[in-house]
Order: structure tokens, then C-alpha cells, then sequence
């Protein structure tokens, strides 16, 4: 996880204060202290350990970030500065007792099976709450006739309560992936050198883990299996990708010449230090561009489930980095897209322009039927339609039955959109 200090000034800008406190620095250091006050727990309930030694832990004051630092670079190894830094806060002959029998990845990874539970849990919880806002525009929107576009061009009409609830479909199997990768990240292990229990007792593992709410590692090789961090990763990128999906929408709706939507802004809003004129969809951009990183990040991820033999340290930098950059950013999506969904302007005139615009082409799927109905080959009758929407010809419309007429009534839309209801009791069954 990241430092308070310089790791954590690279995502400052797109972190939210919770986050920001799980993955900081010192809550690191707080849940460390919480493991290894378990694991003498656990070895005091064994009878392997003085009760005292357990008051004199859980009594002594904690160790500051500066001096575990300070300690660190004496030593070029983290884990063994945190606890000799630790060490003088505790009386000297249940000092000597902490971390008894453990290697420093039982410690690290049962405390980052902690914190990725914490922060998975938080992201969980904004996911549920973007879900939220999607619902809630989808049942205003279901009955919005809006142009549908193919490969960026007019195709048939939707709505946009039907456009939104494809990617908020998309959220929702999002969602469980992610769930299942946030329990799949949720173990630790306490199984010492190469995983063996060679000066551990196995019910210690089991008494510790049950005490911190976290799963166990069947078989450790001395770490946890990093498969478990990539599913992570790669549910996050997933989650981001969909955000991106939907940040995309917004940002084609709202170009020039199309302008459907536009995202709220700020009463001091300038979109240009030139061009006074612009409204840029900016937080659209910001989102999408997001994506990029946490993809990213997923292959960095990716690279560290391939550690050498039993164990090597190319993981750690990569995890202090990548995974918690990975984390903080969508989370910061999540809540970011929620907020700009929810104040997003919507302008039903200009779609239902838009679409009164392209209306003589919407009508091109039934005029091609009607003619292979009156017995024309398909080649036939698609070739005909082509020709007459390309010439613009009322006279040639015509004769393939296309009227070229601008007015869609509620009877017109009811028959270009015949299915509105059925699939709106679909999307909203699916959605919860």
C-alpha cells in the first residue's frame, strides 16, 4: 500500500479521503500491529505464551511512521524496522515474544488481506451507489426517444433509459466479478518459512485469521498465491473499463452537432482559456483516460504472480504501486461517474431533434421486408431502399414506401419501440 508521503502525492488528485486512509501508510502500520497482537492472542489461548506478554503488547504505545523509517533504512528491510522500532514500547521480555516463529510475509500479507478487504468493501460500496443513480436515470429515461447510432452513424430509434441500462447491465456483472475477487483476496497465512509450520502450530494459523475476519491460504508457499492480487487487478480494470463505457457515451453525446446530454458544471465553469464558447465534456475525458491506468496497472499485477521458487520480493514495489494506484482510481471513478450521472443535463429536445432528423432512414428495415414480402429478393429489395434513402427523393422514398416524414408521434414510437415495457421489467429485474 502506499506511503502518506511521496507514494501517495502520485494519486493524490484522484483519491477520495476514505481510500486514501486505507491505503495510507499508517493504517498500514495500525493493521500490522493488529496481527501480531492476534498472534500473540492466539499463542496466549495455546498456552504458549504469557498472559502478560499480551497486556504488555496490547498496552504499549505504537511506533511513529518517522522512527519505522528511520529503522528501515538501517536496515533495508521494513518489516524488521517496524518491529524494532516497536520493540522499546514494549517491556524488553515480551518484546522478544512479538512475531514469534513468523516469517515477514505472514505478517505482511495477512495485514494486506485486511486492508484489501477494507478498501474492496469501500469500492463495493460505491459500485452499489453509481448502480443506484443508474436506476434511477433509467426509469426516468426508459420512455426518451432518442436516435440510435451504429458505428457513429443513425441507425434506429432507442431510448435513453434503454442506452443507459446496457452499461449499467455491464456494472452489475462488473460487480460480481469484482465481489468474488475482493473474497478471493481476503486470506492471509500464518505458516512461517516456505509455508511448512516449521515453528508454528497449525491451530495458531486458524485462531488468528477467524480473530481478523480473513480467510486462509490453503497451502502457502511462504506467501499467499499472487493469482489472488491479479483477479483483483483485473476486476478493477474491468469495473474501470465499463465506467469508460459509459464516460465515452457522454462524451460523443455531447459533441457539436449532436448535443444531447451535457455534464454539470460549476457556476464558475470556463472550458477554455481562449474559447469562452466551450463546454467540454472534461470529467468525461478524465474518467476515460483513468482506464488507461488501471489496465496498466492490471498487467504490472499480472507480471507478480510468477515469483521465483518458494518466494522472491518482485511483487512488493509493484503491489505498493500498481495494485493500490489501481484501487484508489476506481474507486474514484465510481464515485466521480455517480455524481455526474446524477446531475448530468439531459436535453430530450435536441434528441428527439436529432432523431426527427433521421426519421426517413429509421423506416429502412421495415421497407426492405415489405418488398421481400411482395416477393422481391433480399438483394433486390435492399439494393431499392439503398438507392432511394441515398437520393433523397420523395418521389423514390416512395416507391419503397418510405413517407421521408419528420413526425414521430407516440403511435409511431410505440411501433418503432414495440417491446418498451417487457424489456424495461427485464433490465429492472436484472438491476434489483
Amino acid at each position: 500500500m502506499p506511503a502518506d508521503g511521496e507514494e501517495a502525492a502520485l494519486i493524490a488528485r484522484y483519491v477520495t479521503p476514505a481510500m486514501a486512509a486505507l491505503l495510507g501508510e499508517g493504517h498500514r502500520y495500525d493493521t500490522w500491529r493488529r496481527v501480531e497482537e492476534a498472534v500473540c492472542a492466539a499463542y496466549v489461548d495455546l498456552g504458549l505464551m504469557p498472559e502478560k506478554v499480551l497486556a504488555d503488547v496490547r498496552a504499549s504505545d505504537s511506533p511513529t511512521v518517522e522512527a519505522i523509517r528511520y529503522e528501515e533504512t538501517r536496515r533495508d528491510h521494513e518489516i524488521l524496522g517496524f518491529l524494532e522500532a516497536w520493540a522499546p514500547l514494549i517491556p524488553d521480555g515480551s518484546a522478544a515474544m512479538v512475531h514469534r516463529g513468523l516469517t515477514s510475509y505472514d505478517l505482511v500479507d495477512t495485514a494486506n488481506a485486511i486492508i484489501l478487504k477494507e478498501a474492496g468493501g469501500l469500492l463495493l460500496a460505491g459500485c452499489e451507489e453509481l448502480l443506484a443513480v443508474f436506476r434511477d436515470r433509467i426509469t426516468r429515461h426508459w420512455a426518451t426517444p432518442c436516435l440510435g447510432r451504429t458505428h457513429g452513424m443513425a441507425a434506429q430509434a432507442t431510448t435513453f433509459g434503454h442506452r443507459l441500462a446496457t452499461i449499467a447491465l455491464e456494472l452489475n456483472r462488473a460487480v460480481e466479478v469484482l465481489r468474488r475477487a475482493v473474497e478471493a483476496v481476503s486470506v492471509g497465512t500464518i505458516s512461517g518459512a516456505v509455508g511448512t509450520y516449521v515453528e508454528l502450530p497449525l491451530e495458531l494459523e486458524t485462531s488468528v485469521l477467524d480473530s481478523l475476519g480473513v480467510g486462509r491460504e490453503p497451502l502457502a508457499s511462504q506467501v499467499v498465491g499472487r493469482d489472488r492480487h491479479a483477479q483483483l487487478a483485473s476486476a478493477l480494470a474491468l469495473v474501470s473499463a465499463v465506467v469508460e463505457h459509459l464516460a465515452l457515451d457522454l462524451r460523443l453525446l455531447s459533441q457539436t452537432g449532436v448535443e444531447e446530454v451535457e455534464e454539470p458544471r460549476p457556476p464558475l465553469y470556463q472550458g477554455s482559456s481562449i474559447m469562452p464558447h466551450k463546454h467540454n465534456p472534461t470529467g468525461s475525458e478524465r474518467l476515460c483516460g483513468l482506464a488507461r491506468l488501471v489496465r496498466g496497472n492490471a498487467t504490472a499485477v499480472l507480471e507478480t504472480v510468477a515469483l521465483w521458487n518458494e518466494r522472491d520480493l518482485s511483487n512488493s514495489c509493484v503491489e505498493r504501486v500498481a495494485l493500490a494506484d489501481a484501487l484508489s482510481v476506481t474507486e474514484y471513478q465510481v464515485t466521480f461517474a455517480a455524481g455526474l450521472l446524477r446531475g448530468l443535463v439531459v436535453r430530450e429536445d435536441v434528441m428527439l431533434a436529432n432523431l426527427r432528423q433521421a426519421a426517413v432512414r429509421l423506416g429502412s428495415p421495415r421497407a426492405m421486408t415489405d418488398l421481400i414480402d411482395a416477393g422481391a429478393s433480399r438483394e433486390e429489395a435492399y439494393r431499392r431502399v439503398q438507392a432511394a434513402v441515398d437520393s433523397d427523393d420523395p418521389a423514390a422514398l416512395a416507391a419503397v414506401g418510405l413517407t421521408g416524414r419528420d413526425t414521430l408521434d407516440e403511435a409511431e414510437l410505440r411501433r418503432v419501440l414495440p417491446h418498451r415495457d417487457e424489456l424495461y421489467e427485464r433490465v429492472m429485474k436484472e438491476l434489483g
